[in-house]
């Protein structure tokens, strides 16, 4: 008989990953699928939410061929935030869905920051809400799109979307939540007072319920039906991509610290305390398990920054981009600040940056270029790993950063930020990049009783090289003092 799975399923930036574990917690297949993000004007990110759906179809399918129509014991759902989704009384979604990448409510954000008092809305949430959060792009819409919110009931992330069309239940969990901008970070609930603000001048549609990430709740007859697969099918919540990608890669543990790259790239601490920090230079996150918190942040243009600037050059993928960057030499390469998103929601957390090359001559080749943003993007997050080891993280005896995704799958990128860092680099043999989708099967599995066995796994790790300190010290400054003077040239 064919063994049973436990599936996780990743509703990521660019496309959806999933992941097939056994019983004993080994890998038995992988699958993924693209979908389209469309940009109509500046600073726009949407997508269609009925693409996320086609594409829970294909690596479905993929899963099942694969796995040769083994039974599925539980799915876990892992997700992007904040993606805002608004869907009328039958889950149908109405208008596109804003990610997390689109920038366009800034102004709402500032307004709910300002009245609210900016502090006091960080102490309570554990986020630094803007643009980018659910309540201020909603509030945009109730100005530019009022027939599209009149026309919606409920306001979703994208997981809780995709969990509503597998389950029929309007449900998220604490990690997800924050993501709305009015998650009470220390009761656990939707804060009245936030959404009281919010609703003086705007329209407010119901929130999903808040429940635990191991919740579980049956395949509907409809999505089984949909999927090829079996109805009743216990399905749970899960959690943030962040999240899950941490528990993915075995941070799990006070002091742990999780470096995932991807489209953006996510730093995250793992702590037994939710503590605050007085510049607000990271987020915090609940956990799956109560009782730890992620401190969080994130690099809006990594990856992204990384692929355009392969595009750019004509180069076949973002691997090549990295080879010519390890070409140029150390003393070449101009200050790259890597904001192309725009903005920055890492140790700086600026909505205002812009991507910017200062000190470029007619000598500097495409692989100085290259090199240029490549030392932008290790500088940054090298800011926020000394942000965490400023509150404590350095004096853990475990001096790892464990990375996987995107970037990562390079030997020389690792050695930059191992020497950045001045922390041990550690990732997997083959650097699997699905680490979040591996998350959710890990915990779904969790859900349904399963102890997974702490089976011992093959490493590789970079060592930081003492003779690069004068080096990366020098780039910080000048990454630090070329932000300072486009600072002036756009204020």
């Amino acid at each position: 008989m064919t063994e049973a799975v436990i599936v996780g399923f990743d509703l990521g930036t660019s496309g959806m990953k999933a992941v097939a574990i056994n019983h004993a917690g080994e890998i038995l297949a992988r699958a993924s699928a693209k979908y389209v993000t469309y940009r109509p004007e500046s600073g726009a990110s949407e997508q269609n939410p009925l693409d996320w759906i086609a594409a829970t179809k294909e690596v479905t399918a993929a899963i099942v061929q694969a796995t040769n129509s083994a039974p599925w014991s539980a799915i876990g759902l892992s997700g992007m935030l904040p993606t805002l989704v608004t869907v009328d009384e039958n889950g149908k979604p109405i208008g596109s869905a804003i990610t997390w990448e689109d920038g366009r409510a800034e102004a709402e954000g500032d307004e709910l920051r300002r009245n609210i008092g900016e502090d006091v809305l960080y102490r309570r949430t554990g986020q630094w809400v803007d643009g980018r959060y659910l309540l201020p792009m909603l509030a945009r819409l109730c100005t530019i799109e009022p027939d599209r919110v009149s026309h919606s009931t409920t306001l979703l992330g994208a997981k809780d979307f995709l969990y509503a069309w597998l389950t029929g239940k309007n449900v998220t969990d604490p990690s997800i939540a924050t993501g709305f901008g009015c998650y009470d970070l220390n009761s656990g609930k939707w804060d009245e007072d936030v959404i009281e603000e919010y609703s003086q001048k705007n329209t407010m549609l119901d929130l999903p319920e808040i429940v635990p990430s191991k919740t579980l709740h049956p395949l509907s007859a409809s999505a089984a039906d949909a999927l090829g697969l079996t109805i009743g099918v216990p399905v749970c919540v899960g959690a943030a991509d962040s999240v899950l990608g941490a528990i993915g890669m075995g941070a799990n543990k006070p002091g742990d610290i999780a470096y995932v790259a991807g489209t953006s790239t996510i730093i995250l601490g793992i702590s037994d305390t939710p503590t605050y920090d007085a510049k607000h230079r990271y987020l915090i996150t609940p956990m799956v398990d109560a009782g730890t918190w992620g401190l969080e942040m994130d690099l809006l243009a990594t990856g992204s920054a990384i692929r355009w600037l392969s595009q750019m050059f004509n180069l076949d993928d973002e691997k090549d981009l990295l080879a010519l960057a390890a070409r140029s030499l150390d003393d070449r390469a101009p200050t790259f600040l890597p904001y192309v998103a725009p903005g920055e929601q890492g140790a700086l957390w600026d909505p205002t940056l812009t991507g910017s090359i200062l000190g470029i001559d007619l000598g500097h080749s495409q692989a100085d270029i290259a090199r240029g943003l490549i030392d932008g993007i290790v500088n940054e997050s090298a800011r926020c790993v000394q942000t965490l080891d400023a509150i404590g993280f350095d004096k853990y005896n475990d001096d790892r950063l464990r990375v996987s995704g995107g970037s990562a799958s390079d030997l020389w990128f690792r050695q930059q930020l191992a020497d950045a860092t001045s922390r041990r680099v550690q990732t997997t043999l083959g650097n699997e990049p699905d680490r979040s989708a591996l998350g959710a099967a890990i915990v779904a599995g969790q859900a349904i009783g399963i102890e997974f066995s702490n089976k011992a796994n093959e490493f590789e790790i970079v060592t930081p090289n003492e003779s690069t300190q004068k080096y990366w010290t020098a780039r910080r400054l000048m990454n630090d003092d070329a932000r300072k003077k486009i600072a002036v040239i756009h204020p």
